[in-house]
């Protein structure tokens, strides 16, 4: 059995009539992770700034044991497909990368995004363990597709800032072997 924690403690599923977001930290697991800078600032236009995320994200997926199969980041954000070997890596993986992307960011900027990744709520990434292959299959895509639905290009080989690390066909068997999908927990996308 996978070991699972969730980074609400609150019974209510509910809040003022909205499902309570809360970040799942499950082991042994197939995450799709994405975030957006405060205000859809184009905090990373310029090339440097772009080297700052992909060299401090590189390095903390690397530390917690996050292997990414596609990332893809845009001028305001970012969206990346991967396996997780442990759950409880992932705030520790996510704090590292936005605290010290934030920071090397803004001192880039001429002037400072404060806070740098919260867009809406209190929330400043969304995570999501995959249910299974067909899933897994359109996040990788969405993820590969970005530059195209941008308009940046048509092609994800022309963007430079498209990283496929794991191909589709490859990572999905490895998690299918591992069975890293998340089963048994209903995903509103599905029902009806």
């Amino acid at each position: 059995m996978n070991w699972t924690h969730k980074s609400s403690h609150s019974p209510r599923r509910t809040y003022q009539g909205k499902h309570r977001f809360e970040h799942w930290y499950r082991d042994n697991q197939v995450y799709l992770i994405t975030a957006r800078c405060r205000g859809r600032t184009h905090a990373f236009a310029c090339e440097q700034a772009k080297a700052i995320f992909w060299d401090r994200f590189d390095h903390y997926t690397h530390q917690h044991e996050f292997f990414p199969w596609v990332t893809s980041l845009l001028d305001n954000h970012y969206h990346t497909v991967g396996y997780l070997r442990h759950g409880k890596d992932l705030g520790p993986m996510m704090r590292g990368i936005h605290g010290s992307v934030a920071k090397l960011v803004n001192d880039t900027l001429p002037h400072r995004l404060k806070p740098f990744w919260v867009d809406h709520g209190h929330q400043n990434y969304f995570d999501g363990c995959l249910r299974d292959e067909t899933q897994c299959r359109r996040s990788y895509r969405y993820v590969l597709t970005q530059c195209h639905r941008h308009g940046i290009c048509a092609d994800w080989r022309d963007y430079p800032h498209t990283h496929v690390q794991i191909e589709l066909d490859r990572g999905l068997k490895r998690a299918l072997e591992l069975n890293a999908f998340l089963k048994g927990v209903p995903y509103k996308r599905y029902d009806g």
